[in-house]
């Protein structure tokens, strides 16, 4: 079964930069693509921002098997890390890291989080078709 978490970051990013590119590198490292049919691969995932100046503050809520938590967190971090992102159109996006780590599901995200996993069952508990 699923286990639900968070994992947060802090970012610094230019003023007119686009705050989505690094939830997008996210999914581009867990996915292999930011557009794909779903189920996410190795785990569901949701991404939100929220930004104050050069300030961005990221969530990514995730639902992925307990032996897998630690390599998301991982690639989470990967991409973070790596500071930029070139997106589809060719405009590349960068930033700075400044801080990433678990954090502790809210009320709402937990809700999020259940409704990930719920909508993405795990291959041990699906039926059989």
């Amino acid at each position: 079964m699923r286990g639900q978490y968070v994992h947060e970051a802090s970012l610094l990013m230019a003023a007119g930069s686009d705050p989505a590119a690094p939830g997008a590198a996210i999914t581009l490292e867990l996915c292999g693509s930011w557009e794909h049919e779903p189920p996410c691969p190795l785990a569901p995932h949701h991404t939100e921002h929220s930004r104050e100046g050069n300030g961005v503050r990221l969530r990514v809520v995730f639902a992925a098997e307990p032996d897998k938590e630690d390599e998301v967190r991982r690639r989470i971090e990967k991409a973070l890390a790596g500071g930029s992102l070139t997106g589809p159109g060719g405009v590349k996006t960068n930033w700075t890291l400044q801080h990433t780590g678990s954090g502790v599901l809210t009320g709402t995200e937990r809700e999020r989080a259940q409704r990930i996993a719920a909508a993405n069952p795990s291959p041990e508990t699906s039926p059989e078709t």
